[in-house]
């Protein structure tokens, strides 16, 4: 099978790789019909992120199950699937409270890599969430964005708070900012802010329902909050960006009381005791248990509710997936889909 492999920052290839097969018998095999490449991607090909070696990409996934093993009951072949970008059994006490990112038998797709033909999927029973049918061709990016970055935003948003007569600021106006701001605005809120520099995701954040874009960052950024709101500052605020900076402007711009719904994976981020006792903000994020809310997010899309694949802006067949990853690292992509 084809498959995207990082050797290297900044060295991206596509290559031949073990057709991926049954090894658990809670596995199941799919047909990867749609793939992308994430934000945090980026922070190995960048060097951030230190790489053992050749490294096989991609954590966002759907597809039609090919196998399944003896013990899966729930999933079966031919069924048309989206899965989290986190396997989790959803049956232990952690999945039940509604947190199955850390599922005490959790796997990272990253150690999969569902940049490729194929891909196993371990607890397939827990992970995988099957559509009502094949979708519409143009249902495909959303139902790909509601794997990992729909997800993250929208748990994002909720660890915010967001709800009716509130204010919700979304720092980060990747794909997650914007999906984050989507959903602020399904879960009702009445003001979304969201900070962006630039047009194109300014022009998309407003079409996902921002009634407020903010150019300034950091300590500016957050002084802007506080003057728009009163001097108060947000209800919640979304953090989704994972840098020392990001992290501290999305707590400056929440109220005493408010909410921070943290999902950028961070990197090189302290937090001072003293300084955060005194903001009095509540903190809540993590990776996002994406397979809580897939159910209720895979139907809002089939009932053409809401359109989160308008998040993707370049598209491209799998053997280019090097350009795709320069085009996010340059910016000229907000987040790329690779097709099969």
């Amino acid at each position: 099978m084809r498959g995207v492999v990082m050797y290297a920052p900044g060295d991206v290839r596509v290559e031949e790789r073990e057709d991926a097969k049954i090894i658990e018998p809670t596995d199941a095999v799919i047909r990867v019909t749609a793939a992308c490449i994430c934000g945090s991607d980026l922070w190995p090909y960048r060097g951030i992120e230190a790489l053992t070696g050749p490294t096989p990409m991609g954590h966002e996934y759907i597809g039609i199950v090919e196998r399944v093993g003896d013990e899966v009951r729930n999933i079966k072949v031919g069924d048309y699937v989206v899965g989290s970008f986190v396997a989790s059994d959803n049956t232990c006490e952690i999945c039940q409270a509604g947190y199955q990112s850390r599922c005490i038998h959790n796997v990272m797709m990253g150690s999969v890599g569902t940049q490729a033909e194929l891909a196993r999927i371990p607890l397939a029973d827990g992970t995988l969430v099957a559509t009502p049918g094949p979708p519409d061709a143009d249902l495909v990016p959303s139902l790909l964005a509601a794997s990992d970055v729909l997800g993250t935003g929208w748990f994002a948003a909720v660890a915010a708070e967001a709800g009716p007569g509130k204010t919700i600021a979304v720092v980060g106006d990747g794909a997650v900012g914007l999906s984050a701001v989507l959903a602020a605005k399904q879960l009702g809120a009445e003001r979304i802010i969201a900070f962006s520099r630039h047009p194109e995701r300014q022009a998309l954040a407003r079409e996902f329902g921002a009634t407020d874009i903010i150019e300034e960052r950091g300590d500016a950024g957050a002084a802007k909050v506080k003057e728009l709101t009163g001097g108060y500052g947000a209800h919640g605020v979304v953090e989704a960006v994972g840098t020392q900076e990001s992290m501290w402007q999305a707590i400056h711009s929440a109220r005493p009381g408010g909410y921070v719904g943290y999902v950028g994976v961070t990197h090189g981020v302290e937090l001072n005791g003293l300084d955060l006792f005194f903001t009095s903000v509540h903190l809540h994020g993590g990776p996002a248990p994406v397979r809580r809310f897939l159910p209720e997010l895979i139907q809002l899309i089939w009932d053409r509710t809401i359109d989160p694949g308008k998040v993707f802006d370049l598209t491209l067949p799998l053997d280019e997936a090097a350009e795709g990853y320069r085009a996010m690292d340059e910016r000229r992509a907000t987040k790329v889909l690779l097709t099969l």
